[in-house]
């Protein structure tokens, strides 16, 4: 009974690795071409040469050799048989280090984009930088000129102020200058209607004291002419 379940355990495993895998992808060995051939065996026909590197799909395996497919350089499918132990499940170093470089290259550009981006930024900053200082000079001027505005403005207040007092006791002082005035000038025209009206009165006097004295000086003389 053993015999049997070991006979049948045998038998599945060469089935398993005999059996077709599909879609599996393997490489050619690094360092050197293989020939792809017709069959499974060194009588067979050379279909191509392959290079290093060259990513196939696995169909099958059949004892040393492995059915294989690829698509040439003008997109058309072949297929044949390889060895085995010239195919490699790894990325082949050759192509791992073209990837590298290119990985490399595409770097070295994003790093030289970021830097001039960087650079212009920086230069964008200095440039900020400094508008904000003249903005923050020019700013500052302003404030300056706006206090001395305020300064002045505040002193031009208290000098218009002192000026209305002015203006108001000037305006007081000719109002009172005109009133004294006027009376001064009814003074005067008092004084004068006085003096007229004086100088009339003692003209009259004398006028009767004349007239008095002139009749007493005939009545003399007639007095004298009689006797």
């Amino acid at each position: 009974m053993r015999t049997i379940r070991f006979t049948i355990f045998i038998m599945l495993g060469l089935c398993l690795m005999g059996q077709t895998c599909w879609a599996t992808k393997s490489y050619v060995t690094d360092l050197f071409k293989i020939t792809l051939r017709s069959g499974p065996s060194i009588q067979n026909k050379i279909v191509i040469m392959l290079r290093s590197g060259q990513p196939l799909e696995i169909l099958e395996t059949k004892d040393d050799w492995t059915h294989v497919r690829f698509l040439n350089s003008k997109g058309k499918e072949i297929e044949g048989w390889v060895m085995s132990r010239y195919l490699i499940t790894r990325r082949p170093w050759e192509v791992q280090a073209k990837s590298f470089m290119q990985e490399n290259i595409q770097l070295k550009e994003k790093l030289a984009l970021v830097e001039k981006k960087l650079t212009e930024t920086g230069h964008r900053e200095q440039a900020t930088t400094r508008g904000l200082g003249e903005k923050t000079q020019a700013f500052n001027k302003l404030q300056k000129e706006y206090d001395a505005l305020r300064r002045g403005s505040a002193d031009y207040l208290k000098l218009k102020k002192k000026h209305d007092v002015a203006v108001s006791t000037l305006s007081k002082s000719e109002m009172t200058v005109k009133r004294l005035s006027k009376e001064n000038d009814a003074f005067r025209s008092s004084q004068r209607n006085r003096w007229f009206g004086m100088g009339a009165l003692v003209l009259l006097c004398g006028l009767m004291i004349g007239l008095a004295v002139g009749r007493h000086q005939k009545k003399q003389r007639s007095s004298i002419l009689f006797d």
